[in-house]
């Protein structure tokens, strides 16, 4: 039986899989903290995979369509621009048309008319790729946002508070976990910001903008800087254990 958390091809991310590898992941997360908030951000990320799924789908369609309106206005350009360029042909014959210096004011006309028609060729030309460019950016933006949500969920969750000689202070927010518990919350926190940067490479498998690329990188590289944070306090457990004394209390939904 395959896994349906690996993709179909072994060179490309799929949706499918990537989506599967979450709802294993919220599973096993709402499995092991059924009250804490963190069980709430791999059913956003879900979220944000079937938008995309869906949103694939009917832009296959739409930019079928819009891509052929494009062309076919450009090519109207283009005959436009070709019939002006035959008129002045036509009336540079001997005896026809005008002369002298009215020739500048109809190459003034002439260059006009071309320069409209190129910025209007150029627009309708990357129109589609425009269009794409705001979805896929819109949605990317939100990814931004989900991996700082995961942050802010580890942010007190400092090892050195298992320590037994951790003296606490009217501000400090409890931690009620074991250290196995600890490890495993931060554990979660990190293979989050890892979905998050899968979901967004999603984005770069269908497209070559460099505007949509460049943020795709970028979310990456957030998400891995995170990740490095998370796996320097999980490094710290063993000797944070080893200090620690004091019995676990009940854990809360914080």
């Amino acid at each position: 039986m395959s896994d349906p958390t690996m993709p179909a091809d072994p060179q490309h991310l799929d949706a499918a899989s990537v989506r599967a590898t979450v709802v294993r992941l919220d599973h096993r997360i709402r499995t092991r903290f059924p009250t804490r908030n963190l069980r709430f951000l791999p059913g956003q990320l879900i979220q944000v995979i079937d938008h995309l799924q869906q949103r694939q789908d009917a832009w296959r369609i739409r930019r079928r369509w819009l891509t052929l309106s494009c062309r076919l206005l450009i090519a109207v350009a283009v005959a436009g621009l070709l019939a002006a360029l035959a008129v002045i042909v036509s009336q540079s014959a001997p005896g026809a048309g005008p002369s002298g210096w009215d020739w500048l004011s109809v190459f003034e006309s002439l260059v006009n008319d071309a320069i409209f028609a190129g910025v209007a060729i150029y627009f309708l030309w990357a129109l589609p790729e425009r269009l794409q460019r705001h979805g896929d950016l819109a949605t990317l933006q939100r990814l931004r946002s989900l991996a700082h949500v995961v942050d802010m969920h580890q942010l007190t969750k400092d090892p050195e508070r298992l320590r037994p000689d951790f003296h606490t202070t009217t501000a400090t927010v409890p931690l009620r976990m074991t250290s196995i518990e600890l490890a495993n919350y931060l554990d979660y926190c990190s293979e989050l910001l890892s979905m998050v940067g899968k979901t967004a490479a999603l984005f770069g498998e269908d497209t070559d903008d460099r505007t949509t690329l460049s943020t795709i990188a970028g979310i990456e590289d957030l998400t891995n800087q995170l990740s490095v944070k998370i796996w320097t306090k999980i490094s710290l457990l063993p000797s944070a254990v080893r200090r620690a004394g004091a019995p676990p209390t009940a854990p809360s939904p914080l």
